[in-house]
């Protein structure tokens, strides 16, 4: 069978040869979390995680950063929400991790400004392989329906640590918590999508100029 050069120039474009796709499984004394990724998937989420703002929260990311997205978790809920909420963060940084595997041809920097009515947030992203987070929300009130939202910051220090990302969150404007936390949620995706492309004129190389990440 032969294959003409049209069809070998269509496959060398493909910006996505073969989905990225991973899935991790991390159990504790305290919580049972599987997290399936798709880098390349079209925005479809399955979130059972026991709290149902964080599940709202793992929706956006899922729509807005264009990956297909099933996180199924357990936790000590009678407890409270922290330890869910902190593994279903290291989960899922794992998994980014994994289905990004050597980061060969991706963009790897990311930003964007998202408004969600009078909230403004900007979230800068490398996915260097350094962990590191600047967190600069102010968000007004303890709690957004029964999530505590000290989790937010907690939710991303878990998936900075193990995703090995750098990762800045700026609020520029905002009164209302629901409103700056989805801002914030909405602005990751979508930053996170632009860093996980891949960039057809890197032709599969490191996009570092130390040749790692």
């Amino acid at each position: 069978m032969q294959i003409s050069d049209r069809e070998i120039n269509l496959s060398l474009e493909s910006p996505h040869p073969s989905p990225r796709i991973a899935s991790v499984h991390r159990t504790t004394g305290e919580t049972d979390v599987q997290v399936t990724i798709n880098l390349d998937g079209t925005g479809i989420c399955k979130a059972a995680t026991g709290i149902p703002f964080l599940d709202h929260m793992l929706h956006q990311i899922a729509s807005h950063g264009l990956i297909d997205l099933d996180v199924q978790a357990k936790g000590d809920w009678e407890i409270d929400d922290h330890h869910t909420n902190e593994d279903v963060g290291i989960t899922l940084g794992q998994a980014f991790s994994k289905a990004l595997g050597d980061r060969k041809g991706i963009v790897r920097f990311g930003n964007f400004l998202a408004p969600l009515d009078e909230a403004l947030v900007q979230v800068a992203l490398d996915f260097s392989g350094r962990p590191h987070l600047s967190y600069g929300l102010e968000i007004p009130t303890q709690r957004v329906g029964t999530y505590d939202t000290q989790l937010v910051r907690e939710f991303f220090v878990a998936l900075v640590n193990h995703s090995q990302l750098t990762l800045h969150i700026r609020q520029l404007d905002g009164i209302n918590s629901h409103h700056i936390i989805e801002a914030t949620f909405k602005a990751f995706a979508r930053a996170m999508r632009i860093a996980v492309e891949i960039d057809p004129r890197r032709a599969g190389m490191i996009p570092s100029s130390k040749g790692v990440l």
